[in-house]
């Protein structure tokens, strides 16, 4: 009985210790009580789960582009130490006059066919190819025989000049010049003439040089007068020739004995 007693007397006191401690803990992981719990309430972290790679976005089909390659040509370049232009035309134009030093110089005055400068009077009696003193008689250069200056003549002003490809323009290549391009009249180094653009955008500066007859020198700044190579095929005293003036540029026949300005082209 007294055994009894004593069993019963543990197990009050027992009791009372629980109560004022309060219920047990439980575990945060697995949810039983700490004293149940197989890790009593100390469970070891998880491993974390292996990643899923992510899928690639689908790459979207690139357009294919045709490229097309353009062939690079030089648009300038100096021929025996004389620069040329490509404007673009059956012809490369040279930068400058025969006789300048830079595109806006007026250069040297020639009469048709001859290749030496600035005479002291330019009239039939001293004209190239001229019979008699009234420009009524011709040698080679005649209606019927030669109508262009070949450049290995000796009678070319360019090539004789400059030597090289450099020859004079035909009266064809004059008028390609004039009505392919565009002419714009202004002023470069205080001298007057026209910027000539090509199809292509570049561009050539032409001087309103002016002309000589006898022993003046008239339109300086008004006006341009330039040699072609071709004869007028039907009056030999006259050549054809490239001339402007601010109002408008043009081909026109022109006296052979007059000095006039050349400027060269080149293949």
């Amino acid at each position: 009985m007294k055994r009894l007693l004593f069993i019963l007397l543990l197990s009050v006191i027992s009791y009372a210790l629980i109560a004022q401690t309060g219920p047990s803990k439980k575990c945060p992981t697995c949810g039983l009580s700490v004293p149940k719990c197989k890790y009593k309430g100390k469970h070891p972290n998880p491993a974390p789960p292996p990643k899923t790679p992510a899928k690639p976005a689908p790459s979207k089909p690139v357009a294919q582009q045709s490229i097309s390659v353009k062939p690079s040509h030089p648009t300038t370049g100096i021929i025996n130490g004389h620069g040329w232009v490509d404007l673009g035309l059956s012809v490369k134009w040279a930068t400058c006059n025969v006789g300048a030093s830079s595109p806006s110089d007026y250069g040297d005055y020639y009469a048709w066919g001859e290749i030496r400068p600035n005479k002291s009077r330019y009239d039939w009696d001293n004209c190239f190819d001229c019979l008699d003193s009234e420009g009524n008689s011709w040698g080679v250069y005649k209606v019927g025989g030669q109508k262009q200056i070949s450049p290995t003549s000796g009678h070319d002003t360019a090539r004789e000049n400059w030597g090289g490809s450099w020859r004079m323009p035909t009266y064809a290549e004059n008028e390609e010049l004039c009505k392919k391009c565009k002419w714009r009249w202004t002023s470069r180094d205080g001298h007057n003439g026209y910027v000539v653009t090509g199809p292509n955008g570049n561009s050539i500066f032409l001087p309103a040089a002016g002309f000589r007859i006898s022993t003046d020198l008239l339109g300086v700044g008004e006006g341009g007068f330039y040699w072609s190579g071709s004869l007028v095929s039907s009056d030999s005293g006259d050549v054809r020739s490239l001339e402007f003036s601010s109002g408008g540029h043009y081909t026109d026949d022109s006296l052979r004995c007059f000095g006039k300005s050349v400027r060269p082209v080149t293949e």
